[in-house]
């Protein structure tokens, strides 16, 4: 039962307008100084999903040769 004070938009589906969507999560450890400096980005979780995805990019085109 949903909390009758709670707010309603909170029952609303989740939508997004990728390709594929954003269900998994992964912790990881990195320096404070790592840390520190992804926090001071624009928006820390899509710097690091661009980099990681970069990352994977590369590595694809480093096998693929």
């Amino acid at each position: 039962m949903a909390n009758p004070k709670g707010n309603p938009e909170n029952l609303k589906k989740f939508t997004t307008d990728r390709e594929e969507p954003l269900t998994e999560k992964m912790n990881i450890r990195m320096t404070k100084t790592m840390k520190e400096e992804v926090q001071q980005q624009d928006n820390p979780p899509e710097f690091c999903r661009e980099a990681i995805q970069e990352k994977l990019d590369r590595n694809k085109g480093k096998s693929s040769t």
